[in-house]
């Protein structure tokens, strides 16, 4: 069995976003979330915090989700981390090549905060079961 997923990092640079995932996931899910507001802010903070997943925005100001993917990757401890790219960027095409940089699965934004929780459970899983 698979460790609890508990320690979530989200990197979203839209406040708005960020409040309405933090309360999805920490009130639905039961899971610690750790918000960043940009890709550097995340790779300062990541290391601290250990994230078990990440969710990643896509299109962020300076260091988008892609580029950001790319710098976690070369630190050790998060080589393989799962990453999920949250983004309304969802064409087919566009999600195989989220997957190609080494995302386990890309959620739509806008999102539902009611299943948020249990979609980030469900990947977990999948990429633990």
């Amino acid at each position: 069995m698979a460790d609890k997923l508990t320690r979530i990092l989200y990197v979203e640079d839209e406040p708005d976003i960020q409040m309405v995932a933090r309360l999805a996931l920490e009130a639905l899910g039961g899971f610690t979330v750790e918000i960043c507001s940009s890709g550097d802010e995340a790779l300062q903070r990541a290391p601290g915090f250990q994230p078990q997943l990440i969710l990643l925005d896509v299109m962020m100001p300076g260091m988008n989700g892609p580029s950001t993917l790319g710098k976690l990757r070369e630190l050790p401890q998060f080589a393989a981390t799962p990453v999920v790219f949250m983004t309304a960027k969802v064409q087919p095409d566009e999600v195989a090549g989220y997957k190609e940089l080494g995302a386990v699965d890309v959620i739509p934004k806008p999102f539902d905060p009611m299943t948020l929780s249990s979609k980030v459970q469900d990947i977990w899983e999948r990429c633990h079961g």
